[in-house]
């Protein structure tokens, strides 16, 4: 039998030179190429947050460079980020062997970085626009509500606030008008005035004359002081909260800037409210070029800020924008074809329209002749419908639109009575929102273009593959920071890692061409 020998094995070895820690990463590694690309980057905003003076700080770029790397890897921890940096080799290497604790990586990318991400992404989108991956000529726009950190039962809801506001105005003004009477104490207030600031100085003036007076009502007493120490510090509440809700509907206690809105991923699949964010992209050949954090759980309203931001970033504004139907607006179509815009944006009823039964239905609205001249409708009875005058429609969002108003002139005894309407009038009323209604028959003619044709076969492969690909592949389905600040940034991360991951695998079939002698070049990756 032959001798079996086993190579030499000791951990405590002591090796006669320091080993590089780069002879351990291969010349295409994912940490090589976010290195690559982030030394690119002009961080001078980052830089000039530091005070300077005192212990040194690490270097901002190296620990943008863990934390993006992090963010590749399906890490979002800061103890992990922390674990990582002693027990990894890429980690190590990117960081040179400096071990920032959790603290510092968790302050660097909620403090430092806030505000100030969306430069750095842009940057990189830019280097893409460099080399030919994205045009920034095109946006398919979707969006997606991602669940804040905060507790799912820390809500506050603005019906319920307005009402209990409503509740202690009405007794605290009893209270006081009350207590004024039986005092001969004067005070002038409408019914809507009776801020916490002013039942104060009610109670404190009722309290003064009582005292002057010396009367000793003791209930009337304990009620108005009450009021001062009780009543008028819940009211400061209310208004806190009305103050912090401004438009919308709901907050979170331990997250202000979420908002209560109805998940599709949840634990139990029945859409439960929780709050959260609604996060939009815009994305080209599944690069993310551009994304928005918004608290309105539609989209409709998102569209507009949305496409401004990406003027913002890159000074220019794309000349097509595909989306669906949740984005099909008058106010987003006026916006778009009033700033050159092509919109091959569905509408709510862009295919509803086109079936068999609505098209062939006689009584609809949208199936009545139109004489545009003498502007009247024909009912299928053949009777005009003459305008009766015009109505204007505000939106939640402050738009205006003007809606025309069409009566017929008699439908008694008509023997499509039953079929043409179900209201109790005797004369049919038609409500026609002219403008719109051409907003939406351009943007039909676009949509079913060639080029449109080409733009629906691809979103649904563009954003919403895009969101899989986070929510699934990566497991990114809850923000770990606060605020909207914060949120941004993290989700600035998070697409930046994407844009990174797609072009790792570009580079690999790089590879593959140069293997097949085809020259590809590429600008920021060695």
């Amino acid at each position: 039998m032959a001798k079996i020998t086993f190579k030499s094995y000791n951990p405590n070895d002591n090796l006669l030179l320091p080993p590089c820690l780069g002879d351990y990463l291969p010349k295409n590694h994912n940490a090589r190429v976010v290195s690559a690309i982030i030394d690119r980057l002009d961080i001078s905003e980052i830089e000039s947050g530091y005070k300077g003076g005192g212990a040194s700080s690490y270097n901002p770029r190296m620990l943008l460079k863990v934390i993006v790397y992090a963010y590749l890897n399906n890490v979002y921890s800061g103890r992990k980020m922390e674990r990582l940096l002693v027990e990894n080799i890429a980690f190590m290497w990117l960081s040179g062997m400096q071990r920032p604790d959790f603290r510092t990586i968790n302050l660097f990318r909620s403090k430092r970085l806030a505000g100030k991400f969306d430069s750095l992404f842009t940057q990189v989108v830019l280097l893409l626009n460099e080399e030919g991956f994205v045009s920034l000529d095109v946006q398919y726009i979707d969006g997606t509500k991602i669940e804040s950190v905060a507790n799912k039962y820390s809500f506050v809801w603005k019906g319920r606030v307005e009402k209990n506001k409503a509740k202690l105005k009405s007794k605290v003004r009893t209270v006081l008008e009350m207590a004024e009477q039986t005092l001969a104490l004067e005070e002038k207030e409408s019914e809507e005035e009776l801020s916490a600031e002013e039942m104060e100085r009610r109670a404190d003036n009722i309290l003064d004359k009582m005292d002057r007076e010396g009367l000793s009502d003791r209930k009337m007493r304990k009620s108005v002081e009450k009021v001062k120490s009780e009543k008028a510090p819940k009211m400061r509440e209310y208004e806190g909260k009305l103050e912090t809700l401004g438009e919308r509907n709901s907050f979170s206690k331990t997250d202000p800037d979420a908002t209560f809105m109805r998940m599709k991923e949840d634990a139990m699949n029945n859409g439960q409210t929780k709050p959260g964010y609604n996060i939009q992209i815009a994305t080209e050949n599944q690069f993310i070029t551009n994304y928005g954090i918004f608290w309105r759980p539609t989209d409709q309203g998102t569209l507009i800020p949305f496409l401004e931001s990406f003027q913002a970033k890159y000074g220019k504004q794309s000349g097509e924008v595909c989306a669906d139907s949740g984005y099909g607006s008058e106010h987003n179509y006026e916006y778009m074809f009033g700033n050159g815009i092509a919109p091959y944006v569905k509408y709510n009823m862009f295919h509803a329209e086109d079936k068999r039964k609505r098209r062939q239905n006689p009584f609809l609205a949208q199936n009545l002749f139109y004489n545009e001249t003498e502007d009247y409708f024909v009912c299928p009875m053949g009777q005009h419908m003459e305008r009766i005058g015009d109505i204007t429609v505000k939106s939640d969002l402050g738009y205006e639109s003007t809606v025309s108003r069409y009566r017929a002139r008699n439908c008694t005894g008509c023997p499509f009575r039953g079929m043409c309407y179900k209201g109790a009038s005797d004369r049919r009323v038609i409500e026609v929102n002219h403008r719109n209604n051409a907003f939406r028959r351009k943007a039909k003619d676009l949509l079913n273009s060639e080029r449109g044709l080409h733009h629906r076969r691809n979103r649904p492969t563009e954003p919403e593959a895009v969101f899989g690909n986070i929510k699934y592949n990566h497991g990114f389905r809850r923000f770990h920071l606060k605020s909207n600040r914060k949120v941004e940034t993290e989700f600035g991360l998070v697409a930046l890692a994407h844009n990174i991951r797609k072009y790792i695998s570009l580079l690999d079939c790089r590879n593959e061409k140069k293997a097949e002698n085809e020259p590809v070049k590429y600008a920021f990756a060695a």
